[in-house]
């Protein structure tokens, strides 16, 4: 910890308290001219991102345990809320007492390192046991859905979310100042600071929506600036948080925002498909834990690639 609280990390942790501090400030500015009920919902999500940005900075800080420790618990919330809005048939309660078995066998994996096995266990264990149990409960009405919905609960929250806690552990060939809470760091500033810019560039400039049926409320203006943002972005603090220079830090900062907007569009057409706004209430002003990781999910996968494949060691 304390080498953190000396090293590039550290300054970019504090520019991100920063950035927030003086954006509560413009919100509350703003509230107070329009008045608090125009700006409820806005209020909302910056006092929530307060809370999310202290248990983020704190398992950090803390080290790759805590981290892992803070992952899992959203992925167990992320799960259980998939499965809150998801209809189930009576007979696949007893194949959610199984599925919920592996996320600390997945996050096992992760504190002990254990790559090859991280890799494997959701999309090949985890679907051969839980489909053969499936099968052997003898429930052939809706089966086909019903083993759908439940490994892609698992693949989404577990699988998918899980890369970012191996970040914290993912071992370089060149070690880098800030270490595997840079990495993560790094992904999280990219992923979540372009679903922000996707907004401010959408109601700035946007107008022709990229998949109206889907999500609306996107834009091509608000997607294409904030890629660019995002690739900008990266390239900056890519060379300080993560062993990249600045270049391949930018092409991954871009293709980060194109997986983030993938991955809040794949979330979308779910919750559409289920005639719902929101994934749930636990995060004011944001929605459910779902509706902030949607942008996530798909973006994990490929940062943790990404760089175990040409920086890890």
């Amino acid at each position: 910890m304390a080498e953190l609280l000396m090293s590039p990390f550290a300054l970019a942790l504090g520019a991100v308290w920063g950035a927030l501090l003086a954006g509560s400030g413009a919100v509350a500015a703003l509230a107070h001219r329009r008045g608090p009920g125009t700006c409820a919902e806005l209020v909302a999500r910056t006092r929530t991102w307060w809370w999310i940005l202290g248990l983020v900075s704190a398992a950090l800080l803390l080290g790759s345990g805590a981290t892992i420790l803070l992952v899992a618990a959203v992925s167990f919330l992320a799960f259980r809320e998939f499965h809150a809005i998801v209809p189930i048939r009576m007979a696949d309660r007893a194949l959610l007492a199984l599925a919920y078995l592996a996320i600390p066998i997945q996050y096992g994996f992760i504190w002990m390192g254990w790559y090859g096995m991280f890799a494997i266990f959701v999309p090949v264990y985890a679907f051969i046991v839980l489909a053969a149990a499936a099968a052997v409960l003898g429930e052939t009405r809706g089966f086909l859905r019903a083993s759908g919905q439940l490994h892609w609960a698992l693949m989404l929250t577990v699988y998918c979310i899980g890369h970012l806690a191996f970040l914290a552990v993912l071992p370089l060939a060149r070690p880098v100042a800030a270490g595997g809470a840079g990495l993560l760091l790094f992904v999280l500033l990219i992923v979540q600071g372009n679903d922000v810019l996707q907004y401010l560039w959408g109601r700035t400039l946007g107008a022709r929506p990229i998949v109206p049926r889907v999500s609306p409320g996107k834009t091509w203006a608000g997607f294409l600036g904030g890629m660019a943002c995002s690739a900008l972005l990266a390239g900056l603090i890519g060379p300080w948080l993560t062993p990249m220079a600045w270049l391949p830090a930018a092409g991954l900062g871009a293709l980060l925002a194109l997986a983030g907007f993938a991955g809040d569009i794949l979330m979308s057409a779910i919750k559409r498909d289920l005639g719902l706004k929101d994934t749930g209430t636990a995060l004011p002003g944001h929605g459910g834990v779902l509706d902030r990781l949607d942008s996530l999910t798909l973006a994990a996968p490929l940062a943790f690639h990404v760089i175990r494949y040409f920086y890890g060691a």
